[in-house]
């Protein structure tokens, strides 16, 4: 009954679904009603698997993700979630393509998308690159679907480029939805995105940019904290502000983590290597200047070792509301004296909110798989409805 009531709910949304069709590579580039068609459908996505209901609406097809860089969850959220939709993956190993003998991103993105629905890309290592390759695809999908080389144009899903990691922050909205109740309710509410001490140097931006640029358009009192020089990128602090300001909310931004969590609902303590740093970097790795990028590391480290003190501690958590804020990580974090020595996070309080992480992260596939169904779909509340009246298990007779 709940299920339906749900989707009888989305279709008064549905006249608004700007989704269709169209990729999904930034959130703050998306209204507020369809950041909630994603999150609505996901958490229906969800409930139908849990109620051993199938929303296969694939016989056949076939999702590749492209992998930039190394990822547990979020490559196994994007297989999960296209088997659930009735896709098979094909994860692109770049190091077997003709990429190397020179094959252009116009011709890549049309060789592996004659029978494709989507795409899903990592690439976050280079500053400035990541989400510009996105839309180059984008843009040669759009190509060879207009001149007929493509059947259909695959629909893009952003697996975590430079700047944004847009399944990861709409997870983490999602589970903050479950947590307080509903999106109403996270308005006034104190969420703090830390920069925490790592023994590693080089950890993206985006993480932490995709939490102030999202959070922010809910009303809710974003501080953003870190040391002095562990900026992120300009225009999207400015992208957030602009954000809080439209939905009657707050940001700032402090540089002492024990001011930031006083009284904060919330917590993300998370490490993330300096706007900067990720210039020199991003110069460094196109050059191959491995001589280089081993003096940088040795001097990031040295200056990340100052800030060791910026560790999400027992003591942290009792400045926050009620002495038990909700801690949050896009996982894996590094834990003092678990995964590292000298960490983000110190053991005990992660323990106690090591299970809550992992309800976290299982929002992912959900997310992924409604960003591909919003996509497909033109009206998403009449397909669901139509899983629903079929009534296909997903397993047993």
């Amino acid at each position: 009954m709940e299920l339906k009531k749900q989707i009888e709910q989305l279709f008064k949304a549905e006249s608004e679904n700007g989704l269709f069709g169209r990729d999904f590579l930034l959130t703050w580039k998306k209204s507020e009603s369809d950041l909630r068609m994603v999150l609505e459908v996901a958490d229906i996505l969800k409930q139908m698997r849990e109620q051993n209901i199938s929303p296969k609406v694939y016989d056949s097809g076939l999702a590749v993700s492209i992998f930039r860089d190394n990822s547990t969850r979020t490559r196994f959220s994007y297989a999960s979630a296209a088997n659930l939709l009735g896709m098979e993956v094909q994860d692109m190993d770049e190091e077997k393509s003709q990429i190397a003998h020179g094959e252009t991103v116009r011709e890549t993105a049309n060789m592996i998308s004659f029978l494709t629905d989507f795409i899903g890309i990592r690439d976050d290592m280079y500053l400035g690159e990541g989400n510009k390759y996105m839309r180059e695809v984008g843009a040669a999908l759009n190509e060879g679907f207009e001149k007929g080389v493509l059947p259909s144009r695959p629909g893009i899903v952003n697996l975590q480029c430079d700047i944004d990691h847009p399944t990861q922050s709409m997870a983490d909205l999602l589970h903050l939805k479950k947590e307080f109740g509903s999106l109403e309710a996270l308005r006034g509410k104190k969420m703090v995105m830390s920069w925490a001490y790592s023994p590693s140097y080089g950890k993206p931006l985006s993480v932490p940019q995709g939490i102030i640029g999202l959070m922010s358009r809910f009303g809710m009192d974003i501080t953003l904290a870190h040391p002095e020089g562990y900026g992120l990128i300009p225009e999207i602090v400015d992208i957030a502000k602009h954000n809080s300001r439209n939905s009657a909310g707050n940001f700032k931004i402090t540089h002492s983590m024990e001011d930031a969590v006083k009284d904060a609902d919330i917590v993300y303590p998370k490490s993330w290597a300096p706007f900067h740093i990720m210039q020199q970097r991003t110069a460094l790795l196109k050059t191959g200047d491995k001589a280089g990028l081993n003096a940088l590391e040795q001097t990031c480290l040295a200056e990340n070792g100052k800030f060791k003190n910026w560790e999400y501690t027992e003591t942290m958590k009792k400045l926050t509301k009620n002495q038990d804020a909700l801690y949050m990580h896009c996982l894996p974090a590094d834990i003092s004296g678990v995964s590292c020595n000298e960490g983000e996070v110190n053991a005990d309080v992660f323990e106690k909110y090591r299970i809550k992480t992992y309800h976290e992260a299982g929002f992912k596939p959900y997310i992924i798989a409604a960003m591909m169904f919003t996509n497909k779909f033109e009206h998403p509340a009449q397909a669901l409805k139509e899983i629903l009246e079929r009534v296909n298990k997903r397993f047993g007779v």
